[in-house]
């Protein structure tokens, strides 16, 4: 067992597990403290490094890319207090660090933890229910619908049509922008078939974001719905019209070139983490089991 505590944090590591548990300090983000204790299979991993300053240094996990829907829906854009994946050191921890730092490398190394992306969620995205007010509106989610609310200070249009609800099939992806110096962000919800460009401010499938206090936990409701929708990896339909894609396909085997023995073990292990997590169904994971067994 490797542990840091820190103010920022704690960062446990089992050997299979890295737990990171945010701290109370003042300067841990509303998101981190809001999404609490993260599990993270070592699977999910692609590397960990120890950048040393004077004062202070900081440790960064790198996930494998598509592990986490998380970092897929806000695309590197969390700032360091609301970055799950960071953990702030005190100089004379050091030493601590480089010894967590080591643990991890070195199970990465025996277990032969490939860097690679991968073709299913390893993490389960944040809990649900999940509401969240911010900006000019208010989302929620269960993890069948998405409804929008309106307060008063939404765009007049957009607010006489009143809450929308979207359900999750009729999406094709979520859009999470966090404000920028003089440009507001936005969580916006992208419906089949239904293209926009008009801004967040007038989109009826758009909360606008003004860059308040609680403006990056509309990035958990994006991880939620995208932990929801199909996985990067999985191949486009052939057809803009055509029905969509099983859930089960979105934890179909890798192709042939990883078509070896170790390859579908590994794979075995993948589903049985997004099965205990929740986000594979007992149908869908006997269905992608099944799948895997018989290319064994």
């Amino acid at each position: 067992m490797a542990e840091i505590i820190q103010k920022d944090g704690t960062w446990t590591f089992d050997g299979e597990t890295l737990r990171l548990t945010p701290g109370r300090d003042k300067n841990v983000g509303l998101l981190r403290r809001t999404l609490g204790e993260l599990a993270v299979p070592l699977e999910a991993l692609a590397g960990i490094s120890l950048e040393q300053g004077k004062k202070s240094g900081r440790l960064r996990l790198r996930l494998r890319d598509g592990a986490d829907p998380l970092l897929h829906a806000t695309g590197g854009r969390l700032t360091e207090p609301h970055d799950p994946y960071q953990l702030a050191v005190e100089s004379d921890r050091y030493g601590v660090a480089e010894y967590f730092t080591e643990e991890v490398r070195t199970a990465l190394l025996l277990e032969q933890i490939p860097s690679g992306p991968v073709t299913g969620y390893l993490l389960p995205g944040p809990p649900l229910p999940l509401s969240v007010s911010a900006g000019d509106g208010t989302v929620s989610f269960d993890g069948e619908r998405v409804r929008l609310e309106w307060n008063w200070k939404t765009e007049d249009a957009k607010s006489a049509a009143g809450p929308r609800t979207l359900a999750v099939q009729d999406l094709e992806g979520v859009d999470w922008q966090p404000a920028a110096g003089l440009e507001n962000g936005h969580l916006r919800f992208l419906v089949r078939h239904a293209p926009t460009k008009v801004p967040a401010k007038y989109d009826p499938n758009a909360v606008e974001l003004w860059g308040f206090k609680k403006d990056p936990l509309m990035a958990l409701v994006a991880a939620a719905v995208q932990a929801r929708l199909p996985h990067p990896s999985t191949p486009a339909a052939p057809a803009l019209d055509g029905p969509r894609a099983p859930e089960a396909d979105r934890t179909a085997p890798p192709g042939p070139a990883e078509d070896d023995h170790d390859a579908l073990l590994r794979r075995l292990r993948e589903l049985g983490e997004l099965h205990r997590s929740g986000v594979l169904t007992d149908e869908e994971f006997t269905l992608a089991k099944q799948a895997v067994l018989k290319r064994m």
